[in-house]
């Protein structure tokens, strides 16, 4: 069973435990003087005025301003110094959050004909408020549709945890193949999808939310964020986002502003072409949620509240893996609950931000780390794809991050080896001593997507898991999408992301 260390990084799932740690999180932050004027639009940052140019940078200059900053793995953990920040003053940072917040108060996602179901309410797009905040409107956590035509090419991304240079390394990439000029994306068929965790563990974390707002600001209908289970309050609180935003900024950094922005982001996001989707997530399976309604859906971009997760009701329907092994059925029996979330962690996880899976196709179907979140095997996703597949769009396998760890471990072995593309189940079991051999799995610059299959992507190098797991290069991957799914690919492409 592969388990993920150390555990005691992440919230604990009993409930008055996940309670009691979002409340210090709110109160954190509801301490904190910068938390008084929320939302101000064109809100004054010292008295100085600046110009254009200084907030929005062209990505030359943005790529040049972030190459002073030192690596994460140089830092040690430590703020980069006042002189090298490549945006000086917040203002820079709330006007491009200005402009991601317009496009969605005022795009797709606020008609309510693009909800499957009942839309948010009024209070989800008043910016002023937020539901851990003095001014609260309910949680109200969503997944997202987004079709698009055979012959796509979609980029996805895994963990970046504040590492701006592998970021704007990727990006370069993109500028020399021709598919980016500057922020935009230049070819039409071209499409970027981000798999969460932006921030925290790295202390470049501001800069990477900056660029990637950048992006989709420049692009909205081509570059979608995910979100991770790092976009929650109590998390940034805990794991070092806000104290970087503090020390950057002081006084000036509005965290309610830059935190609020997490809600505007899907849990999970079905993307696909004709008839058939993939699951992009951070975490992995949510068998609360049933998407059929959302795949249903006439319109190629739409959106679906996660009203109620009816996990204990999915289970009552006695789902075959959950009777053929009665050990993981009953595991499976003490976690299941049907509840409304009160927050990405309350009154417990959504599995879309928080789950995993087993690494080997003869591990249990079912299991429970009580310090993380639940671990699925090959044969309960086998059976909840299909179950949560629509008669005229089928689910066909997962792909997601969120799975790592600071020090070498089965899957972080196989993440290294697999040029950080792994396909989980590709081995029955774990060899003694996990002394796999690496001609045993799919390593190449182009694979198949097998039907079921579920994909981990790697998280960025300049961090403590590039450092503790010895690797120095970025992945991404390019889901190319056809009219007939036996044609789909995943192509893998690696970007060196020198120590310096």
């Amino acid at each position: 069973m592969w388990i993920d260390g150390p555990v005691s990084e992440y919230p604990v799932r009993f409930v008055h435990c996940a309670q009691v740690w979002v409340q210090r999180g709110i109160d954190r932050l509801l301490r904190m003087k910068t938390l008084l004027p929320l939302f101000v639009v064109g809100s004054l940052v010292g008295a100085a005025r600046i110009t254009a140019a200084e907030v929005m940078p062209d990505f030359e200059a943005w790529r040049q301003a972030c190459a002073r900053l030192l690596q994460n793995r140089v830092l040690g953990g430590r703020m980069a110094p006042r002189e090298r920040l490549p945006l000086p003053r917040f203002e820079s940072i709330s006007a491009v959050l200005d402009a991601h917040f317009a496009s969605a108060t005022n795009g797709p996602m606020s008609r309510a004909s693009a909800w499957v179901g009942a839309p948010p309410s009024p209070g989800f797009f008043d910016i002023t408020r937020s539901w851990h905040g003095r001014s609260r409107t309910p949680f109200e956590p969503f997944v997202q549709k987004h079709l698009v035509p055979p012959g796509s090419k979609v980029l996805l991304q895994g963990d970046l945890h504040g590492d701006i240079h592998s970021l704007l390394a990727v990006i370069g990439r993109l500028q020399e193949k021709g598919l980016m000029q500057g922020f935009r994306i230049t070819d039409p068929r071209f499409y970027m999808v981000f798999l969460g965790d932006y921030t925290d563990r790295g202390v470049h974390g501001i800069e990477v939310i900056y660029t990637l707002l950048r992006l989709q600001v420049a692009n909205p209908e081509r570059v979608l964020l995910v979100r991770g289970n790092h976009e929650d309050v109590s998390l940034v609180a805990r794991y070092g986002f806000l104290a970087e935003g503090q020390a950057k900024y002081g006084a000036d950094f509005d965290a309610a502003k830059v935190v609020r922005f997490h809600d505007f982001l899907p849990a999970a996001l079905y993307l696909g072409s004709g008839s058939n989707v993939v699951q992009l997530c951070h975490g992995g399976m949510e068998p609360g949620f049933d998407p059929r309604p959302l795949l249903q859906s006439e319109r190629t971009n739409a959106f679906h509240r996660i009203v109620e997760l009816r996990q204990k009701a999915y289970l009552a329907t006695q789902p075959a893996w959950a009777q053929s092994d009665a050990a993981a059925g009953a595991e499976a029996a003490k976690w299941f609950r049907d509840f409304q979330p009160q927050s990405p962690i309350s009154p417990s996880v959504i599995g879309f931000m928080w789950n995993d899976f087993t690494v080997f196709s003869g591990e249990t179907a079912f299991a429970n780390n009580p310090e993380r979140a639940s671990i699925y095997g090959k044969a309960a996703v086998t059976q909840i794809l299909q179950t949560q597949s629509a008669s005229t769009m089928r689910v066909r396998g997962v792909i997601r991050a969120h799975q790592h760890s600071g020090m070498p471990n089965p899957i972080m072995r196989r993440l290294v080896a697999s040029r950080g593309a792994f396909r989980h189940w590709q081995e029955a079991a774990e060899p003694p001593g996990d002394r796999f051999d690496v001609a045993a799995l799919e390593t190449g610059a182009s694979r198949a997507i097998p039907e079921g299959s579920v994909w981990t992507l790697n998280v960025s190098p300049d961090s403590v898991y590039g450092q503790g797991n010895g690797f120095t290069f970025a992945t991404v991957v390019v889901l190319q999408t056809a009219a007939d799914f036996a044609e789909w690919r995943l192509s893998v492409e690696t970007v060196d992301v020198p120590v310096k």
